[in-house]
């Protein structure tokens, strides 16, 4: 592994982040979420969000980070049942037929189309806010039973075993979670959809590596950079894991009540921490920056995988829609949806394209 080719000096570090989800992934700009998924039928349904202007929390350190932690926890969420409901009516629609892929053709998702000059009637009225606020609260309770619970519970058991030193108790405590985190991952690995959207979380790396470097934006200069990336999610767990080591360290080893709450009450501090570290890591390439990164970045290699350069053209597809340099300030975002052909040329949807098309067949 050539870590100055996931450090790179010469490249530009950008703030533009995504997801993968489902047959696809969402990509986030400053001012908007592109979503792009493969139909069954090959094309691509691209879907573009407005994002709120910043408050000034956004300014303010470790209260961003612990913002943008749940602003991202309840965004992640909301696009992985956009993406499964997408899907699943998609596939309904044309029953589940897959059909020889088009190339480089979008399907103008009427979320976003614009008719006689109003935003068409959006898609994903059938996903309320109850239902993402309820799988946010699942998974706060599930990360809390098997990250801090769970650890808690085993550490009880090995101090009944004779173990009394709380250092050795906290650091036994720290490697445990992070065990159980590598563990649990390993065994989501093994699904293939949950493979499938690993490899849309290295298309997610490769497409903003080329970014950064300046290059076109195709699936062949995508696929020449690796899939691991200094400020990814995955890094940012893998802080808030040592981290919260450290920070716990400090607390001793209190009765087991104690030691819930302060570790309940300490993530949103830990979140923020996190995020100035994952934040700071990512705008430099020193060789400390490296050696401090290296955990986050061999957790990557497990949770990302190889993409095919399909799924390469997904990730462009998500990421052209966010670039400020192709947004049209004349255009609300909310209406506005696109696809880079294979020439570089960026239209809006599938008519302009089609015309497009057309106009070039004409002019040779």
């Amino acid at each position: 592994m050539d870590l100055n080719r996931i450090f790179m000096k010469n490249a530009c570090p950008t703030k533009v982040g995504g997801q993968a989800i489902l047959e696809g992934l969402m990509m986030r700009g400053s001012r908007s979420i592109g979503i792009a998924i493969r139909q069954p039928d090959g094309n691509i349904h691209l879907t573009v969000e407005p994002l709120k202007a910043p408050g000034k929390w956004k300014k303010i350190p470790i209260v961003r980070g612990v913002g943008s932690f749940i602003s991202s926890l309840v965004t992640g969420t909301s696009v992985l049942m956009y993406g499964a409901d997408v899907l699943e009516k998609l596939d309904a629609q044309q029953g589940g037929q897959e059909k020889p892929k088009p190339e480089n053709k979008a399907d103008t998702d009427p979320k976003t189309a614009k008719k006689d000059g109003k935003p068409a009637k959006k898609q994903d009225e059938g996903i309320s806010k109850g239902a993402v606020f309820m799988s946010v609260a699942l998974a706060v309770v599930m990360v809390v039973a098997l990250f801090i619970l769970l650890p808690t519970f085993i550490l009880g058991l090995i101090r009944k075993a004779g173990v009394s030193s709380v250092v050795l108790l906290n650091l036994i405590e720290g490697i445990l979670r992070i065990c159980i985190f590598v563990g649990y991952i390993m065994i989501c690995r093994r699904v293939p959809d949950v493979r499938r959207t690993f490899e849309y979380h290295g298309a997610e790396h490769k497409t903003i590596h080329c970014y950064e470097n300046k290059l076109p934006l195709t699936p062949e200069n995508a696929q020449s950079f690796y899939t691991l990336h200094p400020r990814c999610g995955t890094s940012f767990m893998m802080f808030v894991m040592i981290i919260a080591l450290l920070v716990f360290s400090l607390f001793g080893w209190p009765n087991l009540i104690v030691r819930v709450l302060t570790r309940l009450i300490l993530i949103p501090v830990i979140a923020g921490l996190s995020y100035e570290l994952l934040q700071w890591t990512g705008r430099h390439d020193s060789r400390f920056v490296q050696i401090l990164s290296m955990p986050g970045i061999m957790l990557q290699k497990l949770t990302t995988c190889e993409p095919s350069l399909e799924q390469l053209e997904v990730a462009i597809a998500a990421m052209n829609v966010v670039l400020p340099a192709h947004e049209d300030p004349e255009i609300p975002v909310e209406y506005w949806v696109g696809v880079q052909l294979a020439d570089g040329t960026l239209v809006k949807n599938e008519a302009e394209t089609e015309e497009y098309k057309a106009s070039k067949e004409v002019n040779k």
